[in-house]
């Protein structure tokens, strides 16, 4: 269910952003075949090894071609993965704590947009979980300790998303071992992860070497490893984490939050299995944001792996019968819950004026979240049905306006595909090269040829220097602002053979004769 709920809508929607780079990763492979490292234009790209490429390739072969709902697969299957761990991890306590955990996870923001997205992060957080999910099995719940599967799941991570892959859940499960007091098994694992890093880093160097001599070794070293932690891939302070995830992770993260400070007054005296899975899980969380907290570069992405922690914690209230606090705790979740459709519908329609052009056709949205509301207010009143009614309203609701309203409008300012195609419908018949000015290589450059169906090299002029090198004829891309500060040198009095919305601005395409 929660994988047809991921994929829902996604087949053949517009490639923006940060998938762009993955979905240009995939099309090259699929014309040229697999490689140790995606490329671009036909080089290897150093920031990412070729496994996460691999999946899509693999997910769009069938295709022949690489599409949203092929580029999205992999990262759907791991989030429905995650689901389906959380329910087995906490079902055997009660399972009005296992569905509160996962509502709370599909009401989360971050968890949203990155499943429909293609997203490293979400796999590392899937990894991370059925590392910390085994070792906890085995303790509890009589399974056999697959020490293999651990080790398999450490190497996935690395291929992945890099050492950090490898790093973030190994943390989790020493912090599994410390809390329990495995001393032994701590120090066997540090080891044997220690191990396995080192021999990934030596396959990722030797394979750099082997795809791209020095330079690209010298790359894969800065991108993946050093860059990240000088600061040079960009800097934030030391605890955005603690303070960004409060609302890039609500609600799981704020309620999560409020749940350890009522378990701290309220709770510490009952120690339960349940109340020490409790602990297991904040210790976890707080490792993957310390840990990650000491890189400069952050992002809000990076730290999914402790969303599901943080969801589990949030959602304790409701595997504990006694106490008052907790009864205010399951009120306060379920009423929002209630109330989480009418505040959406609220939201558009006053919203909905000052966007008249892309908020034009959500009568069918504000309608379901209608229905959704008249639903949930009854629920309110009904104890037997409430617990699961009211949750399930609340995700339907969010994804319904998430994937109807907020996606919709989201690909339909950031569309790159129609004015790329324009402008491939004048240039395909005309052997002059086509210039990508002040585009950028790594940036929007690849959000043009994300668009093209071979293998175009265009030339990119990042200055003015560069631009006026071009002799003509030629083709030239640019913004309409930099073509507006061209004017008064040669390129001002061209003709204007095309403009239109390229990712949120004005284009131009001119003829250089």
């Amino acid at each position: 269910m929660a994988f047809l709920l991921f994929i829902c809508a996604s087949w053949h929607l517009s490639i923006i952003g940060f998938d762009s780079r993955f979905v240009m990763f995939a099309q090259e492979m699929l014309r040229h075949g697999p490689s140790f490292f995606p490329t671009t234009y036909g080089e290897p790209y150093p920031d990412y090894s070729g496994f996460s490429t691999w999946l899509i390739y693999l997910c769009s072969y069938p295709m022949g071609h690489v599409s949203s709902l092929s580029a999205w697969l992999p990262t759907c299957l791991a989030s429905a993965a995650t689901v389906g761990l959380m329910y087995r991890l906490l079902a055997p306590y009660s399972r009005r704590w296992a569905w509160l955990s996962i509502a709370l996870l599909l009401l989360s923001n971050t968890f949203i947009t990155e499943t429909r997205a293609v997203s490293l992060d979400q796999m590392l957080a899937t990894v991370t979980f059925a590392v910390f999910y085994l070792a906890y099995a085995a303790d509890h719940f009589n399974s056999a300790r697959r020490w293999w599967l651990v080790a398999l799941l450490l190497v996935v991570g690395f291929g992945i998303r890099g050492p950090i892959g490898l790093v973030v859940p190994a943390g989790v499960l020493c912090s599994y071992f410390l809390q329990n007091r495995q001393w032994r098994r701590l120090w066997r694992f540090s080891l044997v992860a220690v191990l396995i890093l080192v021999g990934c880093m030596l396959v990722l160097l030797g394979l750099a070497r082997l795809s791209g001599g020095e330079a690209l070794l010298a790359q894969v070293v800065h991108m993946q490893i050093t860059g990240r932690m000088d600061g040079s891939e960009g800097a934030s302070p030391l605890l955005w984490y603690f303070s960004s995830a409060l609302g890039n992770y609500a609600l799981a993260y704020p309620l999560a939050l409020l749940v350890l400070a009522v378990v701290f007054v309220a709770g510490r005296r009952e120690p339960s299995a349940a109340l020490d899975l409790l602990y297991l899980c904040a210790f976890a969380a707080l490792v993957v944001m310390v840990g990650l907290s000491i890189p400069h570069a952050k992002k809000a992405r990076y730290v999914l792996s402790m969303l599901p922690m943080a969801a589990i914690i949030a959602a304790y209230p409701f595997q504990v019968r006694a106490g008052r606090y907790f009864w205010w705790l399951r009120g306060l979740i379920l009423t929002m819950c209630c109330f989480i459709p009418g505040a959406l519908m609220a939201g558009l329609l006053a919203i909905r004026p000052r966007f008249p052009e892309t908020l034009s056709d959500i009568g069918p949205v504000l309608s379901v979240l209608g229905l959704l509301q008249l639903i949930a207010l009854p629920l309110l009143m009904r104890p037997r049905l409430r617990l699961y009614g009211l949750p399930a309203c609340a995700v339907l609701a969010v994804w319904v306006s998430y994937i109807g309203v907020f996606e919709k409008t989201e690909r339909m300012l950031y569309d790159t595909r129609l004015f790329t195609e324009a402008v491939l419908g004048v240039t395909r018949s005309d052997s002059a090269p086509l210039v990508l000015y002040s585009m950028g290589k790594d940036a929007k450059g690849i959000k043009f040829m994300v668009n093209v169906d071979d293998d175009l090299q265009p030339v990119f002029a990042d200055t003015v220097e560069q631009l006026n090198a071009v002799s003509g004829p030629a083709n030239v891309v640019m913004s309409n602002n930099d073509f507006q500060k061209l004017q008064g040198t040669r390129f001002g009095p061209l003709p204007v053979l095309l403009s239109g919305r390229f990712d949120k601005e004005d284009y131009v395409l001119v003829r250089v004769p």
